[in-house]
Order: C-alpha cells, then structure tokens, then sequence
C-alpha cells in the first residue's frame, strides 16, 4: 500500500460539503414544488469534478498506482483535468491531460498554471478522440502513466456515493422526491442515485442529456451516439431527458438575471429538465445538480457583448418558460 502524502487543510479538504440553494423565483407556475440546485464550483478546483478526482487519487495511491515519478493521465474535456491537475500540484506528481483541442481557452490557462502537459485532439471527433488517444498513450507507456480513466473507474461513482448523495438526503432531511443531473462521465448520477436509492426508493432519478450528437453543452454526452462510459448503469434512470443547447443557454442567461447565479450550460440544461418535470410531475422535492458556474465559459460566443446578446438575455429574464 502507498497511501497519498498528506496536503495541508484548505486544499483536498476543502472538496465536497457544497450548499443547497433554492431557486424560488424560478419555482412560480410550476406546480408547488421546491426547486433546489447543489452548487459544485463551492469545490476548491471549481466544479463538482473535484470529488471524482480526489476518489481516483486516492484509491490509485492506495493501489500503489500513483506516485514514485508515475504521471496521472486521462481525457478531459477540462473540469476534470483542472481538479487533476490541482491534485498533483497538492500531492506532487506529474498530470498529463488529453482534451479537445476547441476547450475554452479559459480552462487551458487554468490547466497551464497549475503545470499540467496538454495533448490536443481533433475537435471534430470530440470526447470520444480524446478518451481513446488517452488509452492508446497509457497502454504504450504503462510504466510512466497511471491512467486515471473517468469514464471507466468505480472510484469515479464512489466518490459520489459517499459524497454528494449523503449530503442531499442531509440537505434535504430525506425529503427529496427527483433527482436531476446531466450525463458526462455518468459518475454524479450514477453514484448519487445509488446512495439515494438505498434510503429513499421511492425516489424519482431522471438523467439529462442533449438533443443532438453535435451541441454546445460542454462537459455532457449524447448517449445513444457517444461511447458510453463504462460506469454508466442505465438500469438507475427512471427516464432521460434530452436538452437543446439554445434552450439551456436561454436558461444560463435567466437564471443569472433572476437568481444572481452564473452557471455552466450544463447546469442550465439541468435546471431546464428539473422544471419541465416540476410542471410535469406537481409538488415535490426537485433537487439538481450544477456542475461548475459561468467563468470558465466567458469567452464563448454566448458572452459576446453586443446588441444580440443584451437582448437575448432581456428575453430569458422575461421568459415564462
């Protein structure tokens, strides 16, 4: 065994523990249900990836997968690899991340800072490229890499589990009725559902993903067309719903224009589904997940400052729906 050095608090324990906000104003003439949302860019890297990260980290030290000059590898589409890379930055190993080549420039200056090597793929090709450039490097240099594999690790679920579902049913005093998030790797839906499943079975767990296989909903997959993850368990779901990328990014911009919350396009996509099952469904419980906030996406065309954007945002604002 070769358990993780020890960090100093204010770094990987500050990860999980985020707060549960309710979105009233986004609540009205749904149907009398509460409407509440887990902020994950609380977590110290900024999103709700830091605590698949900090699952696989741990578990590959104690496997003796990690450390001794092995570098920590795996495809990113960015949220990931910046909790990664502020790992190694924490615990001292090298990270070398495989991403898209279209990620925000936002999120590569993060990554750079922090030191992490970047590979490249095609944009056009997407996650998928990523994640099998990833493989093909870790299986060509098994003695300089640990692949840390997302998509593939229980660790990543696990993380979830003992994390994020214990603090929904806290947050909630075991009243939750749906539960809502997006699917990338599937991890925070995988994970949360099963631990909620286990208290509450009753409970209703909707997944969400986007319309199209071609989307601008970064960090999220079109299953029916992606390669599916090998943590995804479609069992778990009891429906998923599809999302468009201009309905979640109306979302994005209303939610800011209401609430005061600047979140990623997949949390807005999240909010979109958990309303229409608000009105769909009646009272309850309705608890989902925001994966990161706005930050890392401010230099997308979305943000453009022009008399477009400030009149679609006037729009969202004012929007019944």
């Amino acid at each position: 065994m070769n358990p993780a050095p020890r960090a100093l608090p204010g770094t990987f324990d500050a990860i999980g523990a985020t707060p549960l906000l309710r979105l009233a104003k986004l609540e009205a003439g749904l149907g009398g249900g509460e409407l509440w949302a887990k902020c994950e860019w609380h977590n110290p890297g900024g999103s709700v990836k830091d605590r698949a990260a900090l699952g696989i980290v741990r578990a590959a030290f104690a496997q003796g997968a990690l450390g001794a000059g092995r570098r920590l590898l795996d495809a990113t589409s960015g949220n990931t690899g910046i909790s990664y890379a502020m790992l190694g930055a924490v615990f001292g190993f090298g990270v070398t991340l495989v991403l898209p080549a279209n990620a925000s420039l936002e999120r590569r200056k993060i990554l750079a800072t922090y030191g992490a090597e970047l590979v490249l793929t095609d944009p056009m090709l997407g996650m998928d490229a990523a994640i099998a450039t990833a493989r093909r490097l870790a299986a060509a240099e098994p003695a300089r890499y640990f692949h840390g594999d997302q998509y593939g690790n229980a660790a990543n679920w696990r993380a979830h589990y003992e994390g994020t579902g214990v603090e929904i049913l806290s947050q909630t005093a075991n009243r939750i009725t749906h539960f809502i998030a997006g699917l990338g790797t599937s991890g925070t839906f995988v994970g949360t559902t099963r631990r909620l499943r286990e208290q509450l079975p009753q409970v209703r767990c909707v997944a969400v993903i986007p319309d199209s296989p071609y989307h601008g909903l970064e960090g999220l997959k079109h299953m029916p067309t992606a390669c599916q993850p090998a943590i995804w368990d479609a069992a778990l779901a009891d429906e998923i719903l599809e999302v468009g990328t201009e309905v979640a990014q109306e979302m994005l911009l209303r939610l800011a224009r209401t609430e005061g919350l600047l979140v990623g396009p997949s949390s807005a996509a999240a909010l979109v589904a958990a309303r229409r099952l608000m009105r769909r469904d009646g009272p309850g419980v309705y608890v989902t997940v925001f994966p990161d906030n706005g930050l890392k996406y401010l230099g997308e065309p979305l943000f453009a400052l022009d008399r477009e954007f400030e009149e679609r945002a006037e729009r969202a604002s004012r929007s019944e729906d």
